[in-house]
């Protein structure tokens, strides 16, 4: 298997509480990697840990609300050692930037997506340093690349991800450490599917080249990707995953 070297290693996952966190978890537990699933809803952590044993992965749960730098900096210290990030916590809150967002909106959002993890990245990279390298994943979202309305403040954070991915891989390459940012499109889960059911959102697959959402299972390769030896050559890079979406006519 061409994942092989991923066996044994291990990997902190932030924002695994449910989503794409837990879905990457799940993923990299599957390829022998020692997760550690790291939120601030540690009930919904034990759940999912369980899961993990349960296929006979292995897990283990820590409390982390990335705003908080100083708790994070010491929780992850006392990590020891770790192989691979995937800097995944993020909110969102919607509304239109005439008036349907406040300052609390702008700080809960820039504040976790962007500022938090800066500062995982930082405490994760003191550890990598140490142990002679290692794997930074920072998830950012198509949304980084282009625009839409009504998410300003998540749009202007994925962006600084991007970034933030490349002013990091710039100066942790040195130190064997690779930082690449995975930028994945729209995706069909339980939670949003009556959207996109519905007419405004079937209008937006139409605009997909592939004609077609993402699925969890599409973003599998290019974890597997990110995470292992098989991309010792790339960094300061993002992998876009979105159906062409990218490259669609105006």
């Amino acid at each position: 298997m061409i994942f092989d070297d991923l066996r044994g290693k291990t990997a902190l996952v932030t924002g695994a509480s449910s989503g794409l966190g837990a879905y990457f978890a799940g993923v990299l537990a599957a390829h022998g990697v020692k997760v550690i699933l790291a939120a601030r809803r540690t009930e919904a952590l034990d759940t999912i840990a369980a899961m993990i044993h349960s296929s006979g992965g292995t897990a283990s749960i820590a409390s982390l609300d990335v705003r908080d730098v100083e708790a994070c900096s010491r929780s992850i210290a006392a990590i020891g050692s770790l192989d691979i990030l995937v800097n995944n916590a993020g909110v969102v809150h919607e509304g239109s930037a005439l008036d349907g967002q406040t300052e609390t909106d702008w700080d809960d959002v820039v504040d976790t997506n962007l500022k938090g993890m800066f500062f995982v990245a930082q405490s994760v990279a003191s550890l990598m340093k140490d142990c002679g390298g290692g794997s930074i994943i920072n998830v950012a979202s198509i949304l980084g690349l282009r625009q839409a309305g009504g998410v300003l403040p998540y749009a202007v954070s994925k962006a600084g991800v991007i970034q933030l991915t490349k002013c990091l891989a710039l100066e942790l390459a040195r130190h064997g450490i690779r930082v690449n940012s995975l930028a994945p499109g729209y995706l069909y889960t339980e939670l949003n599917k009556d959207f996109w059911q519905s007419e405004p959102g079937l209008a937006l697959v139409r605009r997909i080249p592939q004609r077609r959402l993402g699925q969890l299972d599409d973003l599998q390769g290019p974890l597997l990707l990110l995470a292992s030896e098989a991309s010792r050559y790339m960094t300061g890079t993002e992998v876009v995953v979105e159906g062409g979406h990218l490259v669609g006519t105006l």
